[in-house]
């Protein structure tokens, strides 16, 4: 059962609702305008709010399913995890869109959710503060993951390998972003 559900949620994840709901709206791919990439930050930029919201919503509920569908089929904590970063991988290399996807924060955070919601709570707070004080949405993303990690390795150890893993991910999906960000040269709303 577990590698039947991890395959789903990798399938479930390659689902970018930025490109789907682009294509519905008449407009082009969000991977063409703005940063590139197909995620909510990107869909305000070229999209504006409701559809950026609905991108948001979309990505949260492709990590939050599986992993409580893995939860609800009694599996391991740690299997949840694992699932929950199949649903993320598919998001960065998403099956359907020829590998080329997003960079897994809103994934990430709907899968932690379902994981252990105190450190998806701390995590969104994280990027909240770090969004609010200097309005760069990947220094946020950033930020975000890496304060929660302590909070689940105490509470949830078992998930930390597979957790680890998918923040290592986001950190590599972001590489651009670090670059432009000690250059001085990031993005800003």
């Amino acid at each position: 059962m577990f590698w039947l559900l991890t395959l789903l949620a990798y399938l479930l994840g390659s689902l970018s609702f930025a490109i789907l709901l682009s294509r519905q709206a008449g407009m082009p791919d969000p991977r063409a305008l703005g940063s590139g990439n197909p995620g909510a930050t990107n869909m305000l930029r070229v999209a504006g709010k409701r559809l950026a919201l609905w991108t948001l919503l979309g990505d949260l509920l492709k990590g939050l399913l599986p992993v409580l569908l893995a939860a609800r089929l009694e599996l391991s904590l740690q299997q949840q995890a694992w699932v929950g970063l199949a649903a993320v991988c598919g998001h960065l290399y998403p099956l359907y869109f020829r590998f080329r996807g997003g960079k897994g924060v809103a994934t990430s955070a709907g899968a932690l959710f379902g994981l252990y919601p105190p450190a998806a709570l701390l995590a969104i707070s994280a990027w909240l503060l770090t969004f609010r004080l200097t309005r760069t949405s990947s220094l946020a993303a950033l930020t975000a993951l890496p304060v929660c990690l302590p909070l689940l390795a105490w509470q949830q150890p078992e998930a930390l390998l597979p957790i680890s893993l998918l923040a290592s991910l986001i950190v590599w999906r972001h590489r651009g972003n670090l670059h432009d960000l000690l250059a001085g040269r990031e993005r800003h709303f």
